[in-house]
């Protein structure tokens, strides 16, 4: 599983570098041309900021499990990718949705509460990997 961890944070954060970059240029040239609204241009530099923070807290997961409770840190990274994909995969689709003509997505709007749940229920995990001294 610590190779998936390592994979899926490298390639995480490539993306959210990419996408970064993409909303600092790209979407802010659409905002200055009325294209976007700068609610969705700061929707979409959210989802660039949790991206990385959370696949950092991933790596962090790759790097720790073998020290400190594995179960609970392997519980703590799914719920990390998984809450990347949830969260800010479903912000990055509802702001840019009618620049590029996707349609009505608004069905994604309860997707990202279930991602950020994901997220805290990942640190909740983490946290209680370094409470308990039992092995798993």
């Amino acid at each position: 599983m610590t190779k998936r961890f390592l994979a899926f944070s490298g390639f995480s954060g490539a993306m959210a570098v990419a996408l970064g970059a993409m909303g600092a240029h790209y979407l802010k040239q659409q905002l200055e041309a009325g294209l976007i609204t700068l609610t969705n241009l700061q929707t979409f530099e959210t989802a660039v900021k949790y991206q990385i923070y959370h696949t950092i807290a991933l790596l962090l997961v790759a790097l720790l499990a073998e020290k400190f409770h594995a179960k609970r840190l392997q519980k703590a990274g799914v719920c990390f990718m998984i809450g990347i994909v949830l969260f800010s995969g479903s912000l990055y689709l509802l702001s840019t949705a009618s620049l590029f003509g996707i349609g009505n997505l608004r069905w994604l709007g309860p997707i990202t509460p279930i991602g950020g749940l994901f997220f805290i229920a990942g640190w909740i995990l983490m946290g209680l990997s370094g409470i308990n001294e039992k092995s798993e």
